[in-house]
């Protein structure tokens, strides 16, 4: 039985999901992709998630959105931003209701490995990141 941790990937952009999920398979974790916050609230990956990975931007429900839904719900679940817009006002917002990071894309990968280690260890030590774009 294998107890690597789920990371859960929500992007709506195919390309990066699918980059993103490669880079988590290879550093050992069960790694779940959904292309929309919907289709992952309606998945069993919402209670067995160590971490999300998401997207700040996508249709229907934002990231952002998504993360306010988890939290009234009580999960606390570490999430990750990600963004091809990384606007101080997201920022801001992401890490008011505890976010584990924030990464602007392109986001180099060792960053997102880092607040990845940190998330799963519960080490909130790790300075928040927004990288140039």
């Amino acid at each position: 039985m294998n107890n690597a941790p789920v990371i859960s990937i929500v992007d709506d952009d195919e390309s990066v999901r699918t980059a993103t999920q490669g880079l988590v398979r290879s550093l050992g974790f069960v790694a779940r992709a959904f292309e929309s916050a919907e289709d992952f609230l309606g998945s069993n990956c919402v209670d067995e998630s160590g971490c999300l990975i998401v997207d700040v931007q996508m249709p229907n429900m934002s990231g952002l959105e998504l993360q306010s839904v988890l939290r009234a719900k009580g999960s606390h679940v570490p999430i990750i931003f990600v963004t091809a817009f990384p606007e101080e006002r997201y920022r801001t917002q992401a890490f008011k209701e505890g976010a584990a990071g924030f990464l602007g894309k392109p986001f180099d990968c060792d960053v997102l490995i880092e607040h990845l280690t940190a998330a799963l260890s519960h080490d909130r030590n790790v300075a928040p990141n927004v990288q140039p774009t």
